[in-house]
């Protein structure tokens, strides 16, 4: 898909907002924690994160994760690849998973899978967008930043073909 444009559907003030109360609600629900490990998925939620964990107020640590559904496709094919795995221990940790976006869940459903056999104390999961119409796991996610309907975004962080990842806010690809 060459020609596109990109309409605006959430700004990058709304973002903002919505990050910062998720970075209370996290610490509330985390204040008993030693430590909390955040793993974020990259690539998409590489901006989600670094401005999540600046909005925590209790001890963290940041590791990462590389998988890959997409390719340079507008869908997911389903297809779950690690292309970078934890560089950490975290058994007996508790664990935040930052996702750029919940669409089937497919791959959300498989990295949890993963990570749970290297036996963490917990496993909960913040969202940034959740695209709920086109869930086909039972994957939910324990925070979530904004609902979006079936549309393509990018922005914030999220790519179409490695694009568009440096728009501050989250838009919609129109044909």
């Amino acid at each position: 898909m060459e020609n596109y444009k990109v309409d605006i559907l959430i700004s990058d003030k709304d973002i903002t907002q919505r990050v910062n109360q998720l970075g209370k609600i996290i610490s509330a629900s985390y204040s008993d924690t030693n430590k909390l490990i955040v793993v974020g998925l990259l690539r998409g939620s590489f901006m989600f994160i670094a401005d999540l964990v600046r909005c925590l107020d209790i001890p963290v640590e940041v590791d990462f994760i590389t998988v890959s559904s997409y390719g340079s496709e507008m869908f997911s094919s389903g297809n779950v690849k690690i292309l970078k795995d934890l560089d950490g221990d975290i058994n007996g940790h508790d664990v935040l998973l930052v996702e750029d976006i919940v669409d089937t869940g497919k791959t959300l459903e498989a990295v949890i899978e993963m990570l749970e056999t290297r036996v963490p104390n917990s496993i909960k999961v913040c969202a940034l967008l959740n695209k709920q119409s086109r869930r086909i796991s039972n994957i939910k996610a324990d925070w979530i930043g904004f609902e979006i309907p079936d549309e393509f975004v990018v922005g914030y962080g999220i790519d179409y073909d490695q694009r568009n990842r440096n728009l501050p806010y989250i838009g919609k690809v129109v044909k």
